[in-house]
């Protein structure tokens, strides 16, 4: 390099930001990390699966996305972490467990982070492909609540769909179409509504033919 060029070298900024190929990565394992999840399933899919579909090391998946949840909530576009919120679920007594899923849930999407989590549902609902969306619902939010209710007579799938159902209706009445007054009831009141009903589903008796 000759003085002059010496000169050019110095007095150009310093490059910032990532490095080449970092964005690359990242979408790599998004994309690895999409079709494992809506072909495999969560439970089945393992960061390390991920990494050798994406040619990458596991590490650096972690490095991007930190837990199997957290990726999974990058694939689906959620704002939020999904396990902040069942921290809170988890840590409600058996017998309000309802109350604190509708408490817990109804609260992220009145906060800021709602019009990304109703993004993220019509995404999915656009795209045709519901695996994610069954996925997400069954193996990421609703196995831990499945697990603390289930006992050796009943496993309760039934239970977890009821409440799913309800759930479901309850995003689509609030958040999407803005039925009144169900779009605009206060948390307390919404929770005091429905909990009843969900905590029947999880815990309660439900009629079933013969």
């Amino acid at each position: 390099m000759n003085p002059a060029e010496e000169d050019d070298a110095a007095d150009r900024p310093a490059r910032t930001g990532r490095r080449p190929g970092q964005s690359k990565a990242r979408e790599a394992i998004l994309a690895a990390a999409r079709i494992r999840f809506a072909e495999n399933g969560f439970d089945k899919t393992s960061i390390r699966a991920v990494a050798t579909d994406a040619s990458v090391d596991p590490a650096l998946v972690h490095h991007y996305f930190g837990t199997k949840q957290q990726l999974f909530a990058a694939v689906v576009e959620l704002p939020v972490d999904p396990d902040l919120t069942l921290g809170l679920i988890d840590a409600a007594p058996l017998e309000r467990l309802g109350e604190a899923i509708v408490t817990a849930v109804v609260g992220v999407w009145d906060s800021p982070a709602g019009p990304g989590i109703v993004a993220a549902v019509r995404t999915i609902i656009a795209s045709g492909d519901m695996s994610l969306a069954r996925t997400f619902l069954l193996d990421v939010v609703l196995e831990r609540i499945r697990q603390r209710i289930a006992t050796p007579q009943d496993d309760g799938r039934v239970r977890i769909g009821l409440v799913a159902s309800q759930m479901a209706g309850l995003l689509v009445t609030r958040m999407i179409i803005g039925v009144e007054p169900v779009a605009s009831m206060p948390l307390p009141e919404l929770a005091a509504a429905i909990g009843p009903t969900l905590q029947r589903y999880l815990t309660g008796e439900i009629d079933r033919p013969a």
